[in-house]
């Protein structure tokens, strides 16, 4: 995974309370016997006593599947609401001016000059990085605040005052800071204990990759004792079509979309009864007799890349969160899940029946027909179709799928893929890729600073060593209630929980947990729970 930056983990003082914290949560609590996991304590965790309590509330859903309920409360802590001044930056890989919430020591100590001399009273603090496996060490920046408020809208009042003395600020609540505890998080743990499960664990996309539901109205559909969200997706026709996955995925032992560079997936063969986690990479060539072009896409926009991480994508190749690159020269496949219209534009199409034989070659455009596969190709892409495809000629496709040692992951009729960002726990120690997995940027801190670095909601998969699936989400902004995770703190706390591999799935607004097909988490979305892309259900005996 992400090459770690030094000799040893360094941890800093916010983690070792965070890891100490869930570890005793986790020695207080203990799973039961019953099929659920019972947390180990790792040896190198601190011995500290944590200031955290919790309360918690056990139900068993069905044989060997409990969800478990928490609060957790740091009763020491008082958030506040304040005013974040933002520093200048220039977005690394576009060149775009932007802005960043922390900056260097010669900006903070210029801006607070700035503000006094506005007749404010600023407060200066020195931001540490996280303990990342691949970020450097010790100071990320400075930051710049002004006010500490009972209320957001004081703080909004005050923040117009700065606004008008030509200051660029944003609104924050403290309790999202890493540097101190969140107030309150609300987490839901399930855990499928395969031993005791006799239904199965699948990802899906409810039978149209091109789509938007509801985790709890899949989980309602498929009469599921249990759901969560899955990973990342699109969710804007700008960046392509709405619904479809943002990283690889596979249904049904079929791939559904390629990797996005290198990185986290869940994979779960046989209906879940073997899981685990790996950084997975994609390969997928079509050949026409001797002639063969490498596919670069499976059910996306040819020339639209959402998180990266292709070759030839612009402007960056790497994995690159949230961000949508572009190609000139592009080969993609649609298979029979994609239930939406083909896109159109530029380039050549190409139809082909269930056995890969070519129907017709013309232009972008209609459906993807019943059983059957589309190639769309723009650029030279486009040009290799042309010279290559004649109806009732066979273009096989070859699809590929490797983790980071090099092995085959080999896709049968039970299993399935859902992937995102980044790695939580690897061989038992927190172990954070966020650099690497295109979470954060360490030389551009205008981007993901907030996305890793700042509490969030979250969901999370991790398997322990008795190969039990861990599902959890955590509530997040919403400041007193619930404030959610950063990444190192999700880390942390699926390691306390036993979890020896663990990923970060889609969070945010998307984070959802269903226990018999209704809603059982805070979503944070103004609106209630969010449509989303793939989910993972946990499904009864006869019920797939």
């Amino acid at each position: 995974m992400g090459n770690a930056v030094g000799t040893r983990p360094i941890r800093s003082v916010r983690t070792r309370a965070v890891l100490a914290a869930a570890v005793a949560l986790a020695a207080v609590t203990p799973w039961t016997a019953s099929g659920v996991a019972q947390a180990d304590s790792p040896a190198a965790a601190p011995s500290v006593t944590s200031p955290a309590t919790a309360r918690w509330t056990t139900q068993t859903v069905a044989p060997g599947v409990q969800v478990r309920t928490g609060l957790l409360r740091h009763p020491d802590a008082a958030p506040t609401w304040t005013i974040t001044v933002q520093a200048p930056a220039v977005n690394r890989l576009t060149g775009a001016a932007t802005w960043a919430p922390v900056g260097d020591r010669s900006w903070a100590d210029t801006t607070a000059r700035q503000l006094r001399a506005a007749g404010f009273t600023p407060v200066e603090d020195r931001v540490q990085w996280a303990p990342y496996a691949d970020t450097p060490r010790g100071t990320m920046g400075r930051r710049v605040r002004v006010g500490s408020y009972a209320t957001q809208a004081a703080a909004t009042s005050t923040r117009s005052e700065l606004t008008a003395a030509g200051f660029q600020t944003t609104v924050d609540w403290t309790g999202y800071d890493a540097e101190q505890p969140a107030d309150q998080e609300n987490v839901h743990v399930a855990v499928i204990d395969p031993h005791g499960f006799t239904g199965t664990v699948e990802a899906t996309h409810h039978g149209n990759v091109a789509q938007r539901e509801k985790t709890s109205s899949v989980a309602a559909a498929l009469g599921s004792v249990l759901a969560v969200n899955g990973g990342f997706f699109i969710t804007s026709d700008a960046d392509g079509v709405q619904g479809t996955s943002a990283g690889v995925a596979a249904y049904g032992g079929e791939l559904q979309s390629m990797a996005a560079g290198t990185r986290a997936a869940l994979i779960l063969k046989d209906g879940g009864r073997h899981a685990r986690i790996a950084d997975l990479d994609t390969t997928v060539t079509a050949r026409s007799g001797s002639a063969a072009h490498a596919v670069e896409g499976i059910n996306r926009v040819p020339g639209k890349i959402r998180n990266c991480g292709r070759p030839g994508a612009a402007p960056t190749e790497l994995p690159r969160q949230d961000l949508t690159c572009t190609v000139t020269d592009d080969l993609v496949k649609f298979t029979a899940q994609f239930g939406a219209g083909l896109p159109t534009g530029g380039g050549t199409q190409v139809v082909l029946d269930a056995s890969d034989r070519v129907l017709s070659v013309g232009t972008r455009g209609g459906a993807v027909p019943s059983g059957g596969s589309v190639l769309q190709g723009i650029g030279a892409a486009a040009d290799w179709l042309s010279a290559h495809a004649e109806p009732g000629k066979k273009i096989k496709v070859q699809e590929v799928i490797r983790d980071t040692d090099g092995r085959k992951v080999e896709l049968g009729a039970d299993d399935t893929i859902v992937s995102a960002a980044p790695t939580l726990v690897e061989d038992g120690r927190i172990h954070v890729d966020a650099a690497g997995e295109g979470t954060l940027d360490p030389l551009d801190l205008s981007f993901g600073y907030a996305w890793s670095n700042a509490r969030q909601p979250r969901t999370m998969a991790g398997i322990d060593k008795q190969g039990r699936l861990i599902l959890a989400t955590v509530d997040g902004r919403q400041p007193a209630v619930s404030e959610g995770f950063t990444l190192t703190e999700a880390a942390a706390f699926m390691r306390s929980l036993g979890a020896v591999q663990a990923l970060n799935l889609d969070g945010g607004g998307s984070s959802a947990m269903a226990v018999d097909g209704k809603l059982v988490n805070v979503p944070s979305d103004a609106t209630g729970e969010r449509t989303v892309g793939d989910t993972l259900q946990v499904l009864p005996p006869h019920r797939r």
